[in-house]
């Protein structure tokens, strides 16, 4: 069972950026996924949630410029990322605890599995 979270990169401030996180072993389609960030020497925090019946939650910092979705067809849920500014920078990963519904607020613990993580540099 593997999730991978990619298509991270270089972006100027005020870009866009769409990660993607993939299943392999397992169908996406039943489990809340979650999205976390890692910035060095910072702890793991959660900016979103796609639960299963395609409820979304947002960590406060993210609202109206992140949003998370899902295509099922593709086993794939993916973060699309707006206006993004230089404290974005982060791993971004992927993540889920196997539940239907997304626990809130968005804690890094209990999860059962996690993609390696994709880097997300903002600068100029």
């Amino acid at each position: 069972v593997q999730l991978q979270a990619f298509v991270g990169g270089f972006v100027q401030p005020g870009g866009s950026l769409r990660l993607s996180c993939e299943a392999r072993g397992f169908t996406l389609d039943y489990y809340a996924i979650y999205w976390f960030r890692q910035a060095p020497g910072e702890e793991r925090e959660g900016v979103a949630c796609i639960s299963a019946y395609d409820s979304t939650y947002y960590v406060d910092s993210v609202k109206g410029r992140f949003t998370t979705s899902r295509e099922n067809a593709k086993n794939a849920v993916y973060l699309l990322m707006n206006s993004l500014a230089p404290e974005d920078t982060a791993a971004y990963y992927c993540a889920t605890d196997t539940l239907s519904n997304c626990r809130y607020p968005l804690r890094h613990y209990g999860m059962h599995f996690w993609g390696k993580g994709t880097e997300v540099t903002v600068s100029s």
